[in-house]
């Protein structure tokens, strides 16, 4: 059994939709009803998985890449390919989606949290979403003749971005995604398990 501390919306939806493509049983901890959250992880981000469910036995990951590919590793799947060149090109793309795009979509939580409203604060907004546009153009790109970055089936590094995809409505950004990209998150996002992960969150967040 599996325990994943998340927030809604965040980056650790993307572990919950692997976890149930995985077909694997998850308990759902909202971070914000978790007040000693700072000992689970003293950095206070998610996602954080619990694997295993006696203290002996169990793991505590913290960094969602390396959550991701624990799982992946762990349980037989589709989602990585097996071949080592294809699967080297797999965690080439999860990476860029952790630690390229999320952090260019960082800055606009850091510049609404941190920026008082002005002219300042509206370039900054500016230059983020410029930055953000341009990441998106690279993924168009490689999205070219192909449905998923994974190719013919959605990968891992698919999954993260179509959440990353949502965070742009809560800032006043122009977020321009094309075509290829459009098509891609829209499909990620109808998946079963994005739709059941999404549910999940609504109910336990709900619940406290």
């Amino acid at each position: 059994m599996y325990t994943l501390y998340f927030m809604p919306g965040a980056c650790s939806l993307a572990t919950q939709v692997i976890l149930r493509e995985l077909n694997q049983p998850v308990r759902l901890i909202d971070k914000s009803n978790t007040p000693d959250f700072a000992k689970i992880n003293p950095v206070g981000s998610v996602p954080v998985l619990v694997d295993g469910e006696q203290q002996g036995d169990q793991a505590i990951l913290r960094e969602g890449v390396a959550i991701i590919l624990h799982l992946l590793n762990k349980h037989e799947n589709s989602l990585m390919p097996s071949g080592s060149v294809f699967r080297t090109q797999a965690v080439e793309n999860l990476l860029y989606a952790n630690a390229t795009v999320h952090p260019a979509y960082g800055r606009l939580f850091f510049i609404a949290e941190h920026i008082s409203d002005g002219p300042n604060k509206d370039a900054a907004f500016k230059a983020a979403a410029d930055s953000i546009n341009h990441l998106w153009g690279v993924v168009e790109n490689k999205l070219a003749g192909q449905p998923f970055l994974g190719g013919d089936r959605v990968s891992p590094a698919d999954i993260l971005l179509a959440v990353y995809s949502r965070w742009g409505e809560y800032f006043p950004v122009d977020i321009r995604i094309g075509e290829n990209t459009s098509r891609m998150i829209n499909k990620v996002i109808q998946m079963d398990s994005f739709q059941r992960s999404l549910a999940a969150e609504s109910t336990e967040s709900n619940a406290a």
